[in-house]
């Protein structure tokens, strides 16, 4: 090496270049840290819309090729595109129970159609980033994510007990299997520690398919496809794509609410990465990086693909900035996507193992909502938070726990007010809106969050 040490990035920095030996083993962490949420969502995904196990393979060897290629990005940058930081990128949780819902209610390819529209909507409003973000404070971003998990706990119980009709609806093994599934990722989140126990996760679903294997409570599915070692997603699983924009509004509320966790995620990326913030620099770059894997994502059946700051923990666990870090962690993952063994492997987990892991992920997604929610009603005016979170949980409630109850509006209506997400979350934004307005009318009493009676929080 040539390199002159006043070119150099210093130790420690988010530049820093470190040497293989060093590298291999940090991104491998990085790796076993997110690798459960992109398994977990694509078996979610699969067993809802009764795809072949082969398919499930191919989905999920696009996936993980995907969340490499996107991390990639984030972490060197093309462009405008990518922050530039110790990002991974992930297929969303909440975006998949959007998509899979949209799927049940329109078919697959209209799920597709609604990912491109949401990824274009995206690139179409960051020029406007500042004035959108404003429409999603912690009350709305809570009530948005508490009801996605609320909706993703039915869809997990659903495959743990099948469809009605079917043999073996509602068989007791099922649900003890995914019982015990849930069961032995506790354990594991409670005795780890560190690395291994941000893969509880994933190492519970490997404990749950070996109870079902040792137990006869279930068994793995085959897998077909064809021979080799390798696996080529494949383009358009679900044909063409169908456009429609009223099927398509929970993902396209869902990807303007994203700008508001970006933020956050970016700023507390940066001051973790001892980066000084620049949110109006750093923030589209996200996005966009965002928006564009989502556009790959949606041509190979997956839903929006978002960029994650869990494994923040492993940088301030290890005390290693670099972004080359995770670049390397983006390699293994394509690599891992590629091997058709491996995909072919995870494939075949018995559905009600999914189920249950599904349970526990998707159970932390509601808790997160709720705790958005504390903070957001602590943090608004009098009376403002409470009324605003009561009115807009019940209008997004009023779908899932009545389904047929706008069974007689129009079919565009339906769509709308039939999303218990959807419901909820513009309820919320008009809400919010509502008390802001009157508030600027009426006497200044703000709470001790800023001006609109908001916390301060990125």
């Amino acid at each position: 090496m040539t390199t002159t040490d006043t070119k150099a990035p210093p130790a420690g920095s988010v530049d820093e270049r470190l040497p293989v030996r060093r590298l291999a083993p940090l991104s491998a962490q990085h790796v076993l840290a997110m690798v459960a949420a992109p398994v977990s969502t694509t078996f979610l995904t699969g067993q809802a819309l009764g795809l072949t196990a082969a398919a499930t393979a191919s989905l999920l060897s696009a996936t993980l090729v995907l969340c490499g290629a996107g991390t990639l990005l984030q972490s060197l940058g093309a462009w405008r595109f990518g922050a530039r930081l110790p990002f991974v990128m992930l297929p969303g949780g909440a975006a998949t129970a959007l998509f899979v819902q949209i799927a049940k209610d329109h078919g697959p390819a209209t799920a597709t159609g609604s990912v491109l529209l949401a990824a274009a909507l995206l690139f179409a409003v960051l020029p406007f980033y500042a004035k959108v973000v404003r429409l999603f404070p912690a009350v709305v971003m809570g009530t948005t994510v508490l009801l996605i998990g609320i909706a993703m706990i039915r869809v997990a119980a659903q495959l743990i007990t099948g469809r009605p009709g079917t043999a073996g609806y509602a068989a007791p093994s099922a649900v003890a299997l995914a019982g015990a599934t849930v069961a032995c990722t506790l354990l594991f989140l409670l005795l780890l520690r560190g690395i291994w126990r941000q893969t509880a996760v994933l190492l519970g679903l490997g404990a749950g398919t070996l109870v079902a294997l040792t137990t006869g409570l279930g068994e793995l599915a085959p897998v077909g496809g064809a021979a080799g070692g390798l696996t080529v997603p494949h383009l358009l699983p679900y044909g063409t794509p169908h456009f429609d924009v009223l099927a398509a509004l929970p993902l396209l509320v869902f990807s303007l609410t994203t700008l508001a966790e970006i933020t956050g995620q970016t700023v507390l990326n940066s001051e973790t990465a001892g980066r000084a913030s620049d949110p109006g620099r750093d923030v589209p770059r996200v996005a966009r990086a965002d928006a564009l894997v989502s556009l790959f994502g949606a041509l190979f059946g997956t839903s929006l693909m978002v960029t994650s700051a869990e494994n923040i923990g492993i940088g301030r666990l290890t005390g290693v900035r670099s972004r080359f870090v995770t670049a390397g962690a983006g390699v293994l993952l394509v690599a891992v996507g590629l091997l058709a063994p491996v995909s072919r492997l995870l494939a075949a987990i018995p559905a009600p193992v999914v189920g249950g892991s599904a349970l526990v992920i998707y159970g932390i997604i509601a808790a997160m909502g709720v705790d958005m929610l504390g903070r957001a009603a602590a943090g608004a005016g009098a009376g403002e938070g409470p009324t605003v979170i009561a009115l807009a949980l019940t209008a997004g409630l009023l779908p899932l726990l009545a389904p047929d109850i706008y069974q007689g509006f129009p079919a565009w209506a339906r769509t709308v007010l039939g999303s218990g997400v959807v419901a909820g979350t513009l309820a919320a934004v008009l809400l919010h809106a509502l008390f802001r307005g009157l508030g600027a009318r009426g006497p200044a009493a703000p709470g001790p969050g800023g001006e609109d009676g908001a916390p301060r929080r990125a």
